[in-house]
């Protein structure tokens, strides 16, 4: 009976072990589920604390936007004072809608750029720079804080090293003569396109409201950023009358029902996204080029509006692109350009789409130079285009 009995004995023990280990995995369990709990809001194991004192913030559209760890920081003036030289000629940057705009060097290390204008405290005004700071995505140029002290208004912003699109394209001859090629120009299209997107995608909407080649900047890899989303929500006041100077002062990136109406939308987005692509396209400045036809003179966006395919259009390329390009992408490129320019904002394309059709063209174009290569006579190279009507 001795064996029987060791075995019964033996099978008791190794139950009492296994429940036992059932109770200590149960144990484990519920202790890292508690841990998780409190790691969940604020990503370390300290607990949870309310940003901003819990405070919600309210967007341009009334709805009530939580606070999170990316607030706004409230900067002292004395600390952008320094980080300036006291705001002297030597840093000054710009001058934008906003105001001044000059470059700093944060305690930390960090190279800000800054804008500046004339103002009085405002509530109002903390609560739109909360919001606009809490919006991020690669694309899009980082409002990091602001500052209101002696009447100031200030708006801290991440800096990018590169400048404007539109200081390569047209700008300072020491950047203007630099060669940016058809397939590095949609790259820089696509990011903007997608900055443009993001903020369309917000609930509710944000409109930018002042897109244009002056407001895409690129970083030291060339990624494009779109700065001053929402700034014109910031000088609302300035436009609420109606159509303004302010409004008008960069007339020929505006859908022309603005003028008429004063009301914006994502497709007037689109329109000023349009012109910006014909900048990027003729390597000048969209209200400065024109072209006489049939003996009239038209402007560059009324030559795309009034497009058709058997149109010569090697007059509108950017001669420094020389044969960078192939025919399909630049005719799908140009075509991309009639439809967000088109008069009936009805008939424009929204943002998703054009991110969408930029990115199958730029896809393509990199597929066809790379893979056949620019000797390759099955395809039609720039230098080759558009040499007869159709």
């Amino acid at each position: 009976m001795s064996g029987p009995r060791a075995a019964i004995i033996g099978g008791a023990a190794g139950a009492v072990a296994l429940g036992g280990i059932v109770v200590i995995f149960l144990w484990f369990c519920l202790l890292r589920n508690r841990s998780i709990s409190r790691t969940s809001e604020t990503g370390s194991s300290d607990p949870s604390l309310p940003v901003g004192g819990g405070i919600e913030l309210s967007t341009p559209g009334g709805v009530p936007h939580p606070s999170d760890s990316r607030e706004a920081r409230c900067f002292a003036l004395e600390e952008l004072a320094i980080a300036t030289r006291n705001f002297t000629d030597i840093n000054l940057i710009g001058v934008g809608k906003f105001g001044e705009v000059h470059k700093g060097l944060l305690h930390d290390g960090m190279i800000v750029a800054i804008k500046k204008r004339p103002g009085a405290r405002s509530q109002e005004f903390v609560n739109e720079v909360c919001y606009l700071s809490s919006i991020r995505n690669r694309n899009l140029v980082t409002l990091l804080g602001y500052c209101q002290e002696n009447d100031q208004q200030m708006l801290v912003y991440e800096y990018i090293p590169n400048g404007s699109v539109s200081s390569h394209l047209y700008g300072p001859s020491q950047l203007s003569n630099g060669k940016l090629e058809f397939k590095q120009r949609l790259s820089i299209a696509l990011g903007a396109a997608k900055g443009l997107s993001h903020l369309h995608a917000l609930n509710p909407p944000l409109i930018h409201k002042d897109f244009k080649t002056r407001n895409v900047l690129v970083d030291e890899d060339f990624v494009p950023k779109v700065a001053d989303s929402g700034l014109r929500n910031l000088l609302r006041r300035n436009d609420d009358a109606g159509p303004s100077s302010r409004l008008l002062s960069d007339d020929i990136f505006l859908d022309p029902r603005i003028k008429e109406f004063g009301r914006f939308s994502e497709k007037s987005d689109v329109y000023s996204f349009g012109v910006f692509l014909l900048e990027l396209l003729s390597g000048q400045e969209a209200d400065r080029l024109q072209f006489p036809e049939s003996g009239q003179t038209q402007s560059i966006v009324e030559w795309a509006q009034n497009y058709q395919e058997s149109k010569d259009v090697s007059t509108i390329i950017d001669p420094r692109l020389g044969s960078s390009f192939t025919q399909e992408g630049m005719k799908e490129f140009i075509w991309l350009i009639v439809h967000c320019v088109n008069a009936y904002t009805e008939r424009r394309p929204t943002m998703h789409y054009v991110v969408s059709e930029l990115d199958r063209i730029l896809e393509k174009e990199r597929s066809l130079t790379t893979i056949m290569g620019e000797g390759t006579p099955t395809v039609a190279l720039g230098s080759q285009l558009f040499t007869s009507s159709r």
